[in-house]
């Protein structure tokens, strides 16, 4: 009798795992189209990010070129406490930090605050025009950019210059100087992405169901409590992922603005981790310290995600996981 009711039990396990084993086939089968799509975006995060992982290695290793990765002495932590005790240290972190702090004290809200207000505009022509417009600089490219940077602060004939000058006042060498640097750099990274940060935004005040805001004007809210009360609240699923996404990236400032812009005099404040690495790595041929920095930041980078999920969770209901 025992055995019987085993029997079945197992009959009846094997039966509900063949059957989710065809539910899946069915799924993958009805979905190929859909997967079809997603292959080239798998293909490349395996061929650019996954297997090139295994390059971490190097910084464990005292790499050589012309012995090559297998041959070359491992060296365990060497290069990671050669950082830690390097003069570069502390200022490459900090400089580093400053900026991604920046950028999200003052750039995070602005896609926020330029979406609100293009919510209240009721002229659709023009609505969409100065949504035109503020998206374009988005798809500028770097160098691009720098250029139009340089040409706007140009210590001779620059446009900020000239007005200056008209004014009375002294030329200022912004560019040459690195009082200047980290200002320079946020506020054209907000120009350049605001408008297109601001999409997501825009899609989420769209989906607000408008009978919200038909209820509050009818109990007497006026458009702040409007805000308050609906707006915000709607859309702080959104808000609460997008910042978590950008607080995971902190340390991980753009290597190719910061790179055009830099110059030996204003290495003070625009020495980044990314450069760092590069000059080390690919200028003096030190890949194994280059690669144990650009590690030590990726990790870094993890702990804040983290962390800051985790705080989501507990402060929230909202997070990326």
């Amino acid at each position: 009798m025992y055995n019987n009711k085993n029997s079945a039990i197992n009959i009846a396990h094997n039966s509900i795992r063949g059957n989710g084993k065809k539910n899946i086939m069915k799924a993958i089968f009805d979905s190929r189209y859909l997967l079809l799509l997603l292959l080239p975006c798998m293909v490349y995060f395996i061929l650019f990010h996954y297997i090139p992982m295994w390059g971490v290695l190097i910084a464990f290793k005292d790499f050589k070129v012309f012995k090559g990765f297998q041959n070359s002495e491992w060296v365990g932590f060497k290069y990671f406490m050669l950082f830690f005790k390097s003069y570069d240290m502390f200022p490459v972190i900090r400089n580093t930090f400053l900026l991604g702090a920046y950028s999200i004290i003052w750039g995070f809200p602005m896609p926020l605050i330029f979406a609100l207000v293009l919510n209240e505009v009721r002229n659709l022509k023009f609505k969409k025009l100065v949504q035109t417009v503020s998206y374009m600089p988005h798809f500028l490219s770097t160098v691009v950019v720098v250029g139009i940077i340089q040409l706007v602060l140009s210590s001779t004939n620059g446009v900020a210059n000239q007005v200056i000058s008209n004014l009375g006042f002294e030329k200022i060498n912004f560019l040459q100087k690195s009082a200047y640097f980290r200002s320079i750099y946020i506020v054209s990274d907000i120009w350049q992405g605001m408008g297109w940060g601001a999409i997501v935004y825009i899609a989420a005040l769209a989906s607000i169901d408008p009978q919200l805001y038909e209820a509050a004007v009818i109990d007497g809210a006026n458009k702040f409590v409007q805000l308050v009360k609906i707006t915000l609240p709607c859309i702080a699923p959104t808000i609460i992922t997008l910042l978590l996404l950008r607080v995971g990236r902190v340390l991980g400032v753009g290597f190719e603005k910061v790179f055009l812009l830099q110059n030996p005099t204003i290495y003070s404040t625009s020495d980044v981790i990314s450069t760092f690495v590069y000059r080390q790595g690919m200028t003096e041929g030190n890949f194994s310290y280059g690669t144990a920095v650009g590690l030590f930041n990726t990790v870094i980078n993890l702990v804040f995600l983290v962390s800051s999920n985790t705080l989501a969770k507990k402060f929230s209901e909202t997070s990326l996981w």
